[in-house]
């Protein structure tokens, strides 16, 4: 049966499986959408590198709940993922990218993800993204770039950008 903790322990198992091949500090965790939360819960089991968020939501729960009312809710509403839980336990550096007109995961679950660690987390904007076309935009994969070559992330200074400090 599929239930909220086996989508983590079947993710954690993927982790540890990759850690017996790359030390920690060579992995890096992406979640993009619904993966997100999932994504973020494993780098706060684990030390990463680094975790990617791409268009995520601050909680699976609200976000069903606000904006879910077309989607069958009963076999969703099971599933909690509390991202915004999750990534106060995450010790790696975070960086969300997200677009700021986003109709599917509105842009300000990223900034209210942010508030969450300020410490750790990074909102990178890309102006016009919304949900399904961010790698449309140019520099989607020029900080996609920057961030899985950077040897030193914080901050970003290869293209002098300014990160959001929301």
């Amino acid at each position: 049966k599929r239930t909220e903790t086996t989508l983590y322990n079947d993710s954690q198992t993927v982790y540890k499986w990759l850690s017996t091949l790359y030390e920690q500090d060579r992995i890096w965790i992406y979640g993009r959408s619904l993966g997100s939360g999932i994504a973020t819960r494993i780098a706060s089991w684990n030390d990463p590198k680094t975790l990617i968020l791409d268009s995520p939501y601050y909680s699976f729960l609200y976000h069903i709940r606000r904006y879910g009312f077309w989607l069958p809710l009963k076999n969703l509403l099971k599933y909690k993922i509390r991202t915004d839980q999750f990534i106060k336990g995450v010790s790696c550096p975070v960086y969300i990218i997200h677009g700021n007109k986003d109709r599917l995961i509105p842009y300000k679950q990223s900034v209210k993800l942010k508030q969450e660690n300020p410490e750790k987390v990074h909102l990178i904007t890309i102006e016009g993204g919304k949900h399904n076309n961010l790698p449309s935009f140019p520099e989607y994969h020029e900080w996609l770039y920057d961030i899985l070559n950077e040897e030193d992330l914080h901050p970003l200074q290869s293209r002098n950008a300014e990160l959001m400090e929301a």
